[in-house]
């Protein structure tokens, strides 16, 4: 039997997803990838994967895997998250730090409460033809991934690897990657022009709400209407991730992963690439606001992030795997060589 993980409950929408789909835009196809990608690329990091590999997104609710390979080293990011691991050494392992599991043991993922999303990732990745050059699935388009949709009960996702390299526990500083509270950074357009002065006032001196209406491909926002100056159709043009299109409802709405490639919509602005991961954790009921930046600034504050991922992902350093003794190890590097009696002859 080829190793696999097995899909034991799914979750609420669990996919498989990488730092996306470039090129296809032209076609039709979107880019999809992950709502967070500083979170995938740093748990990539903590099982030893190169940082675009494709690992589990896991939205709201999060599914229960059992291990069918020799071994598996997978590690959970998202802050508050957690894996609950279950088998003959029950335990839980928090976010930011990998762990080796054996055959049979069950993975539960615990999505936290303060966020939409996490990423599970699994040393090696998956053994899943890429689709477009991708793994990242897009459901509406029955692209990528597992199978082109989401997980369902009875899968079994097939692994790279059969035993995981031997590698210890990694631990990573990932709350360093957290924002601080804030307004969401934009730079106004590319369609400013279409709404009125007092439509652009109110966009950045005002709080909306994210509706119940969200998913990947966006967020509905609710909150003050936005102005057009005239009527709200104009030629349709290209769209980029994170554009806030505003339709003749006047609330704007914030396109995410698997937004349309293109659209007829003005969009009032655009969140910078450098708050994306920010947005994109966000849960249904959350409060947004938006201040604008330039395209400098913009510019800026996205090298800075790299700079900071790649400082955090240097630091990660090794931890004791609390689940016990691995006995193939202890054997490998000959530390256990035999039976010592503890009789000393006193009768």
């Amino acid at each position: 039997m080829k190793p696999h993980l097995k899909v034991m409950q799914p979750g609420l929408h669990t996919t498989i997803q990488d730092v996306g789909r470039f090129g296809f835009q032209s076609v039709g196809v979107p880019v999809s990838g992950a709502l967070e990608l500083e979170w995938l690329r740093l748990a990539n990091a903590l099982v030893g994967n190169p940082q675009e590999t494709a690992g589990f997104e896991i939205l709201l609710a999060g599914p229960n895997f059992e291990v069918c390979a020799d071994s598996v080293v997978v590690a959970v990011a998202g802050s508050g998250a957690e894996l609950d691991i279950r088998g003959d050494q029950p335990r839980r392992v928090p976010a930011w730090q990998s762990v080796r599991l054996r055959r049979g043991q069950i993975i539960g993922v615990r999505v936290p409460q303060s966020a939409a999303c996490c990423y599970l990732a699994v040393s090696g990745g998956f053994a899943i033809v890429p689709c477009l050059g991708s793994l990242s699935t897009y459901v509406r388009g029955g692209l990528g991934g597992f199978q082109g949709r989401e997980l369902r009960a009875g899968d079994e996702v097939p692994l790279a690897f059969e035993r995981a390299p031997d590698r210890p526990a990694a631990r990573a500083d990932g709350a360093a990657l957290d924002l601080p509270p804030g307004p969401i950074r934009v730079i106004l357009g590319p369609q400013r022009d279409c709404f009125t002065a007092a439509a652009i006032d109110a966009f950045l001196g005002s709080e909306y709400i994210i509706s119940d209406n969200a998913d990947r491909m966006g967020m509905r926002l609710v909150g003050p209407t936005l102005a057009h100056r005239d009527g709200y159709d104009i030629v349709s043009d290209g769209i980029a991730t994170g554009a806030i299109q505003v339709p003749g409802s006047r609330q704007p709405i914030v396109l995410l992963a698997d937004h349309q490639t293109t659209g007829g919509y003005p969009k009032v602005a655009t969140v910078i690439s450098a708050d994306l991961p920010a947005v994109g954790r966000r849960r249904p009921g959350d409060r947004l606001r938006f201040t604008a930046v330039d395209v400098a600034t913009a510019e800026r504050l996205r090298r800075e992030r790299e700079t900071l991922l790649r400082k955090v992902i240097e630091r990660i350093e090794v931890v004791r795997d609390d689940g016990g003794l691995d006995l193939d190890r202890l054997y490998k590097e000959n530390i256990i060589s035999g039976v010592v009696s503890g009789f000393d002859g006193t009768p």
